[in-house]
């Protein structure tokens, strides 16, 4: 039997659970929010199909949205992260072993994942707080907002990692 479906429903009931139980409650000076679901987005094989990654994408920001109280802002951000995600991970660039494999340090290198994730956490959170905001009167409060929040999420990341997938 395939127990890679297992593991990533309990993958999505994970990081929902650490989002909303710890990371919701953890604010530095309250502006810099780590936003630790979109490893579930970050860790999805690259053979994903783009549809079920939308899809996806739609269920993990609901479930944040709901639980949070934020209504949409979640789901619209975890739907532009994975809808861009295929044009960050750059098939091209990856061998055929590895398309089925869940995206992480160890299957694809700590340089590749580093640039891979950056660039992905980085869009999510502009997107997020901008649409938060929903004005540019505070751009350059939103634009570092955003930035340091990214750096958080981008840590707890890659701690993850480590964590997750040890040699």
């Amino acid at each position: 039997m395939n127990k890679k479906p297992v593991w990533y429903i309990a993958l999505f009931i994970i990081v929902v659970l650490i989002q909303v139980l710890f990371m919701n409650n953890m604010q530095f000076s309250k502006f810099v929010n780590p936003y630790f679901y979109v490893l579930f987005i970050l860790l999805m094989p690259v053979s994903t199909p783009r549809y079920a990654m939308l899809l996806l994408g739609f269920v993990l920001g609901l479930c944040i949205d709901v639980f949070s109280n934020t209504p949409g802002i979640h789901t619209s951000a975890t739907v532009f992260m994975a809808f861009l995600r295929p044009v960050v991970v750059n098939p091209s660039t990856i061998d055929d072993a590895d398309v089925i494999l869940p995206v992480s340090i160890v299957h694809f290198g700590f340089w590749w994942f580093v640039k891979y994730a950056g660039i992905l956490i980085l869009l999510h959170h502009l997107f997020l707080f901008f649409i938060e905001m929903f004005t540019f009167d505070h751009f350059f409060t939103t634009l570092s907002r955003s930035f340091l929040s990214a750096i958080f999420t981008f840590v707890f990341v890659v701690i993850s990692q480590f964590l997750m997938f040890r040699k």
